[in-house]
């Protein structure tokens, strides 16, 4: 089975071959088919996004997975300006960021609040199957379970396409997501949790594209 990735994101790619490792599944990226259109992304949330981006890409392959993600600091309203929510690359609405501008213009707005901040993602998965799309979504408090801290002093290292990870740390360790042998999760709540999110996330991709 072929399957476009709908992204530039290296790391997103690896991401979703890893969840259907166990399937018979050809990856392509939008740089393999030489792809450079884009949607505009208008959607209130990252299912809605991922649900534009899938239906986008389907003009141009039968089998489509898109992703997008929000990110949120607790304890600020969800309308303050200072909140990333869907335009992470895109803050404030400037231009898009690369990844060292991403990590410097986090670490400076975590500067002005209070230099750690508790986070969450919120992730939005879409595929498009000839024709027909389907969609994923976790709601925000089963997401708000696995938080984590982002500060204001940068790792050395870098995840390239996940820049954040190197501001991130471990709530539990207070450890750098991208440090060698960190787990982003380290209770057993957090793994079963984790673990459970990722089982439906495969059977949902599997019932979407089969």
């Amino acid at each position: 089975m072929k399957v476009l990735i709908g992204t530039t994101n290296p790391s997103k790619v690896k991401r979703f071959a890893e969840l259907l490792s166990g399937h018979d599944v050809e990856f392509y990226t939008l740089k393999d088919l030489e792809i450079e259109s884009e949607p505009e992304e208008k959607g209130a949330t990252p299912e809605e996004n991922a649900i534009i981006k899938a239906r986008f890409y389907g003009q141009f392959f039968d089998r489509v997975i898109c992703n997008d993600s929000g990110l949120y600091f607790d304890g600020l309203p969800l309308e303050d300006d200072r909140q990333p929510g869907l335009n992470i690359r895109t803050p404030g609405g400037c231009s898009r960021l690369d990844d060292e501008e991403m990590i410097a213009y986090y670490s400076k707005l975590i500067g002005t609040l209070g230099g750690k901040v508790l986070a969450y993602y919120l992730d939005g998965i879409a595929v498009y199957n000839h024709g027909k799309i389907y969609s994923y979504m976790e709601n925000s408090e089963a997401t708000k379970a696995s938080a984590f801290y982002m500060i204001d002093h940068p790792s050395e290292y870098r995840h390239p396409g996940w820049p954040l990870d190197s501001i991130s740390l471990n709530r539990n360790t207070l450890t750098y997501f991208v440090e060698k042998g960190n787990n982003k999760y380290d209770t057993e709540e957090e793994n079963v949790m984790v673990g459970e999110y990722r089982e439906r996330l495969v059977k949902f991709l599997e019932e979407a594209l089969l």
